[in-house]
């Protein structure tokens, strides 16, 4: 369990997603669905990929210009949604969502993402936190 009440463990997650990102790079690949998510606030503009097979993510690409914010949140959803299928992907994008608008959220199911826990206190940093998880909203939506 991450320590919730320490910002520099919140913050060195943060940096080491930002500077290090996971799921980063995009995929010359027809079975990948992509979306294009910007900012009209900041630099935020970021393609991601998204692939499934059998009802189950078995991918996440991205990539684009972005803030430490949008990467390192995008790069977490990244580690969180591969794996699962689009209902479990959906819950765990709506605990985040939770999180970021200070409603009641499951801490454990988010993981590294309970680094982003404080953004509400900054809102001009909602959009950056929220970009990645809107595109995969977007790419699952369109799986139906």
């Amino acid at each position: 369990m991450l320590s919730l009440d320490n910002p520099l463990v919140l913050r060195s997650i943060i940096m080491d997603h930002y500077e290090n990102p996971r799921h980063h790079g995009l995929v010359d690949d027809e079975s990948y669905r992509s979306t294009n998510m910007n900012s009209e606030s900041c630099i935020d503009n970021i393609d991601v990929q998204l692939k499934m097979t059998d009802g189950v993510i078995k991918d996440l690409r991205f990539d684009g210009e972005a803030c430490a914010i949008s990467t390192a949140s995008t790069s977490i959803m990244g580690d969180l949604v591969i794996g699962k299928t689009k209902e479990e992907a959906l819950h765990i994008r709506d605990n985040y969502m939770n999180m970021i608008y200070e409603k009641d959220y499951d801490v454990d199911l988010l993981e590294e993402a309970i680094a982003f826990k404080n953004t509400h206190k900054q809102a001009n940093r909602i959009k950056c936190a929220t970009i990645g998880w809107n595109a995969l909203d977007k790419l699952l939506e369109s799986e139906d």
